[in-house]
């Protein structure tokens, strides 16, 4: 699971990041596929580390953790049974969702733009014993046959850091065979128009939740070092349904009761108001 959403205002957890890449800050401009490829994948290579030192212990070696709020898949099931299924799981990070599916019978791919991250994967890999395949790519451009896996999965993976919002679901849709399930969680469309501060700045309204201009962060020349694309739900919604998939269920999860741990703009007080994460459930159409 990868997140980071510092729109509006400055990194404090991600400083090395930026600051090997050279990022004085925020610019409001529209972003190309191929721009957005190269900042994420500069971004995830140079955070990698300290992504992992902060939240590798929460998302566990072995674990499938949907979200901030501590969702996981052992108990919402959202993606059916898998045992014995074929399972990609986009934007995979270090692979802790993908090696929980392999320990409960699928055979699972995870594929991540970024080698930084894959690093991780690999090392988690080799901790736990469990060798999942692992491919570095694009998710606007799999690498796989049609109609080759039975689910596809991301867990705040890929979804937010593509131009092509649709380009990808179509991607979703020719891999997986028809019937397959297609699940993603994202930060709540919601979250967009509050700033990202977890206490009570982040209460306030600052942006207008149809403005989907790019959050885009930038170097002294003015190339993007890390770009987050915002999309409505209702845009998720018609990008499912354009490409021959079908919403089964949109999942909120609320804030647990006991649950203190904040994780960026995810924090109790917030997460007591209003939703921080959706976790959208599609079927590819027979």
């Amino acid at each position: 699971m990868s997140t980071h959403s510092n729109r509006q205002t400055p990194s404090n957890t991600h400083r090395s990041a930026e600051t090997r890449l050279g990022t004085v800050g925020p610019v409001t401009r529209q972003v190309s596929s191929a721009e957005t490829a190269s900042a994420n994948l500069a971004w995830w290579d140079a955070d990698a580390d300290e992504y992992q030192a902060t939240h590798g212990e929460f998302l566990g070696a072995t674990d499938f953790v949907w979200c901030p709020e501590g969702l996981r898949e052992a108990d919402a099931r959202l993606l059916g049974p898998v045992d014995g299924k074929t399972v990609l799981e986009v934007g995979c990070g270090a692979a802790s969702c993908a090696r929980w599916l392999d320990t409960h019978g699928a055979r699972v791919v995870g594929l991540d733009l970024s080698a930084g991250m894959l690093r991780h994967a690999l090392s988690g890999n080799d901790a736990t014993g469990i060798q999942v395949p692992l491919v570095q790519a694009n998710a606007e451009q799999l690498p796989f046959r049609n109609e080759s896996v039975d689910i596809a999965c991301s867990a705040f993976g890929a979804i937010p850091f593509v131009a092509d919002l649709a380009g990808t679901f179509a991607e979703i849709a020719r891999v997986v065979r028809p019937g397959g399930r297609w699940v993603f969680s994202v930060t709540h469309p919601l979250r967009w128009i509050f700033p990202d501060d977890p206490g009570p700045a982040g209460l306030t309204v600052t942006q207008p939740y149809f403005d989907r201009t790019p959050y885009v962060e930038v170097d002294d020349a003015g190339r993007a070092t890390y770009v987050e694309h915002h999309r409505t739900i209702g845009d998720y919604v018609r990008a499912l349904h354009e490409t021959g998939m079908r919403l089964s269920d949109l999942i909120e999860p609320e804030w647990p009761a006991g649950h203190t741990r904040s994780w960026g703009q995810w924090s109790p007080l917030r997460g007591k108001f209003f939703p921080g994460t959706a976790i959208f459930c599609a079927t590819v159409r027979l």
